[in-house]
């Protein structure tokens, strides 16, 4: 009974960093066996490599490393007998995976454990011939994904606010990537505007969004290099 009571008091310090910050942002965590247990519910979608997932409000990353755990498995089942395919599919993987949070430590955090769930991969197969190119590029992703931000006001914090901005990873030719940026407003208004989805397998008809800038290909492990902002 006492063994109980400890592992249930160690989750709950878990789940909560202090009183303050409940009381002045609402923040509590998701413990990790009710994450699990709420992406089983769609656990085909979490074991799709390419599927998009949004984290409004990310933490420290609780959702987004349990989903990009689930993708990079099926990325090392399938593709870690070669190293360049098993990166390209990594950053297919990473790339897919939003949030925001309104706490910079919280964005900082997130980035660096989803960092981390790659790159513990990654070295275990490749310990000897990892590319630097390659972590670097998770980085530039994680960095344009994971947003400081507001949900409800759909805009970055800090002393000028400005509009999210999210960036559409899409793999063209094998080894090329097309970005292209899109503002948080801008994909969610389609529901107030035609109420089409932005996305179906089933061929209806989706909402296209215009994106607020388009970039040239680029190789999947050059895109550190893209120093357009």
């Amino acid at each position: 009974m006492k063994l109980t009571e400890n592992i249930n008091q160690d989750e709950k310090q878990q789940q909560v960093i202090s009183r303050k910050r409940v009381a002045d942002h609402g923040e509590v965590y998701t413990a990790k066996r009710e994450v699990n247990a709420m992406l089983d519910l769609v656990k085909q979608e979490t074991e799709r490599i390419e599927s998009r997932f949004l984290e409004p409000a990310c933490g420290t990353g609780n959702f987004l490393i349990e989903i990009l755990d689930r993708k990079l498995r099926v990325v090392q089942a399938r593709y870690s007998k070669n190293q360049l395919e098993y990166e390209r599919y990594s950053v297919l993987a990473v790339s897919s995976i939003y949030g925001i949070d309104i706490l910079e430590d919280n964005v900082i955090e997130c980035r660096n454990r989803l960092f981390d769930i790659f790159n513990d991969k990654y070295e275990r197969l490749y310990k000897e011939t990892a590319k630097e190119d390659c972590k670097k590029a998770i980085k530039y992703i994680l960095v344009r994904n994971i947003i400081c931000g507001d949900a409800l006001t759909l805009k970055t914090v800090g002393n000028n606010p400005q509009p999210i901005v999210f960036s559409e990873w899409s793999s063209v030719n094998g080894s090329m990537i097309k970005r292209r940026d899109f503002t948080f407003h801008g994909l969610l208004e389609h529901e107030h505007i035609k109420g089409l989805p932005l996305f179906s397998d089933l061929g209806d008809d989706v909402f296209i969004p215009e994106p607020v800038k388009e970039y040239p290909l680029i190789h999947f492990l050059r895109i550190a290099d893209d120093q357009q902002q």
